[in-house]
């Protein structure tokens, strides 16, 4: 089974979704397989690859409502070894559908299980999954957490970010204790940096102090790059992979593979052209 990483954090607006596409693109180009899955109803992860929402009739709901199987649901992406299982509005009813299912708490866990199993299933050679969550701490994210074996945090350098991560961790505690004993926080990733301040070199002190070695060292800036590249339906690295923004992403990349690829022997294939200079050293 490959490696099962949740992005999560219920405060919008501190670069998850960012970091969901630019990581699994930073960790595919360096030739291990990835599965990305949009568990956001807004969509953006699958927007920001390049998919059209509105034309999709299966999609992560379907996997989570109608028992269909990942693979089905499963689309190839512009960008080598990444694959997205997507999402749309159509998941804003899931959360309502899940409220009395059996075992609602562990529906996208069995579904992932199945991920492989056949010999025609794409899932078969994944090295990575990684699942870009809501912005909220329900039901959804709730299955998120249960079927991961690692939590990611993306939290961004203000001081509003840190009021929220107390309840970002009582949750993961009780998903730990009763539902995903195997679950642990796989690292903080700190975003939205603005060097110019001060505030944000508090906010850095304050959460290494807190989470020690859990802290990625790399630190992703605040960039326009960052920002411009959903709308043109690409990740960053391959939108502009010369700007600073990119190049954080292509360093977390190479801490992520160093941190957590241990166990997965895979032989680095060339960087996809496209993606220019963005390549992980």
């Amino acid at each position: 089974m490959p490696k099962i990483f949740s992005l999560c954090n219920q405060k919008g607006g501190v670069g998850k979704t960012t970091t969901a596409i630019n990581l699994a693109t930073a960790v595919a180009l360096k030739n291990y397989r990835v599965l990305l899955i949009d568990l956001d109803p807004q969509g953006n992860a699958t927007s920001g690859l390049g998919i059209d929402r509105s034309g999709l009739s299966k999609t992560i709901y379907s996997v989570l409502t109608e028992d269909l199987p990942v693979a089905e649901a499963t689309l190839a992406t512009d960008v080598p070894n990444l694959s997205l299982v997507p999402s749309n509005v159509d998941l804003t009813g899931a959360e309502i559908e899940l409220i009395d299912a059996v075992g609602r708490e562990f529906v996208l866990r069995e579904a992932l299980k199945k991920v492989g199993q056949g010999a025609s299933d794409p899932g078969l050679g994944y090295d990575f999954i990684f699942i870009d969550c809501p912005p909220s701490l329900g039901i959804l994210t709730l299955n998120a957490l249960v079927a991961a074996d690692r939590l990611l945090i993306p939290l961004q350098c203000e001081y509003y970010a840190l009021e929220g991560l107390g309840q970002l961790l009582n949750t993961f505690k009780l998903v730990k204790d009763r539902l995903n004993n195997n679950l642990e926080i796989g690292g903080v990733i700190l975003t939205m940096a603005d060097f110019r301040t001060n505030l944000t070199g508090e906010v850095i002190k304050e959460v290494r102090s807190h989470f020690s070695d859990k802290v990625y060292e790399t630190i992703i800036p605040r960039s326009v790059k960052l920002s411009e590249a959903p709308s043109f339906g690409k990740p960053a690295l391959i939108y502009d992979s010369s700007n600073r923004g990119s190049q954080s992403y292509v360093l977390l990349g190479a801490e992520f593979i160093k941190k957590e690829a241990a166990e997965t022997k895979v032989e680095e294939a060339p960087v996809n052209q496209a993606a220019g200079e963005a390549q992980i050293s």
